[in-house]
């Protein structure tokens, strides 16, 4: 941090009676849209979200935010209260699960491409290495090895407001270009075995027919 930031004075909020000063109060209707069931409503959206980012923090409160991805209805939603996420093939760094075996606490928020609302659902968590709807779970051949099982305590729609202001969804202002490839940034932030060359050849157009595989120990 540059040192005329590290100078900076700083002036900080420290209380809720601050923070409410600066926000106001929530709107009764922000306060009476949390639910702690399923709604049908609900349903439709897990059926149609493909992404989601799961959060969740050890016992200490150190945090974590991982995204989870599948073919559209990939959560499958097991009673009013309860949704399973499968786990597939990744890094294996299991950061976010790691912190469920110590805090069974996790937020999670589902995306919809092309819509600007998310749904929110907040709970307890745990680890599943085998039941019986995982047979439901299997894409191209592939089948959980274990799943993230989540007890809802709070659900709710999440209003549109950042979306529009960023425009996420506007291809327009799409600009994937102004970065340097995948492979560079892993090659620039980061001791490898590979050269440049062999990380461009695995981030390339092949990786995408890795997405079900058993992931290679020295994958990155």
């Amino acid at each position: 941090m540059p040192e005329s930031i590290k100078s900076a004075e700083f002036v900080e909020i420290t209380s809720e009676a601050e923070l409410r000063e600066l926000l106001g109060e929530p709107m009764p209707r922000a306060i009476a849209k949390e639910r702690v069931r399923l709604h049908e409503r609900d349903r439709e959206w897990l059926a149609t979200s493909p992404f989601c980012l799961v959060a969740t923090a050890d016992a200490d409160g150190a945090c974590d935010v991982s995204p989870k991805g599948d073919p559209a209805g990939f959560t499958l939603v097991l009673d009013d209260t309860t949704i399973a996420i499968p786990e597939r093939p990744g890094n294996r760094r299991a950061d976010g699960f790691r912190n469920v075996l110590s805090n069974p606490h996790v937020g999670l928020i589902y995306f919809v491409p092309g819509r600007n609302e998310t749904l929110r659902i907040n709970g307890r968590a745990r680890l599943v290495r085998e039941a019986p709807f995982f047979d439901q779970m299997i894409v191209k051949g592939h089948r959980p090895s274990f799943a993230l099982v989540v007890e809802i305590e709070q659900i709710f729609f999440h209003c549109a407001k950042a979306f529009l202001r960023s425009e996420l969804w506007k291809p327009e202002t799409w600009n994937p270009d102004a970065l340097p490839s995948h492979a560079r940034i892993v090659a620039s932030v980061q001791k490898t075995e590979e050269t440049l060359e062999e990380l461009e050849r695995y981030y390339g157009p092949e990786y995408a027919t890795r997405l079900y595989q058993p992931t290679h120990p020295t994958t990155k």
